[in-house]
C-alpha cells in the first residue's frame, strides 16, 4: 500500500466543500481543514502509485474546489 498526506489549496470560500467532498473518497483516512498555507490536508491510501495519482488528479483536483496540491508519500510508517 502507499500512504500519502495531500496538502490542498482550496479555492476562496470552498474550503469547507472542499473538505466534505474529500472525505467521501474511498481510500482518503483522515481530512482536516486548516490554517496556513494549505487549506485541508487529507491523509489517504491507495493500492499504488498509479491509483493514488488517479485519485489525486480524478476525485480530488476535479472537484472544482482545488487551486493546487501537493502530495507527500510516507517512505515509513
Amino acid at each position: 500500500m502507499t500512504h500519502a498526506y495531500i496538502l490542498i489549496e482550496a479555492l476562496p470560500g470552498k474550503g469547507m466543500e472542499l473538505t466534505s467532498i474529500t472525505k467521501s473518497i474511498s481510500g482518503v483516512k483522515t481530512v482536516h481543514l486548516v490554517t496556513g498555507p494549505y487549506d485541508v490536508i487529507a491523509y489517504v491510501e491507495a493500492s499504488d502509485l498509479k491509483s493514488l495519482g488517479e485519485m489525486i488528479v480524478k476525485k480530488i483536483q476535479a472537484s472544482g474546489c482545488v487551486a493546487r496540491t501537493l502530495t507527500c508519500i510516507t517512505v515509513e510508517e
